[in-house]
Order: structure tokens, then sequence, then C-alpha cells
């Protein structure tokens, strides 16, 4: 995480949420033997994780071809 997004604290809970959205996505969308990048933006923090799951799912279809 970047130091551009709030302090430790904020950027510890936005790393928490991302694990956990890589954690239900991954599994069945992810893209094998795949290195998976996410940056992290403000927006995640306020974002329903639904919504995050969904939006991760849509990238990794589009990259999968």
């Amino acid at each position: 995480m970047t130091k551009k997004i709030g302090n430790a604290v904020v950027r510890n809970r936005l790393k928490r949420r991302l694990r956990e959205v890589v954690r239900a996505v991954l599994p069945t969308a992810g893209i094998p033997h795949a290195d998976h990048v996410l940056i992290g933006r403000t927006e995640g923090l306020t974002r329903d994780f639904a919504a995050l799951k969904a939006d991760l799912a849509k990238a990794l279809a589009k990259c999968a071809g």
C-alpha cells in the first residue's frame, strides 16, 4: 500500500478488505499460474464488499480473454 492512502490504520483496513476479496474470488475466477496484483484506492474503503468482489471477478474475466 502506498502512503497516499491515509494513515497506517486506514491502509491496513484496506489491505484486509482486499485480502478477503481475493480469498473469495481467486479460487474460482483466478488465472492459473499467474501473479495477481491489486492496487488499493481510497474508494475501496467505502465501497460495498459485494461490489468489490464483482469488480475483481469482472477484471479477471477481462484478463482471461
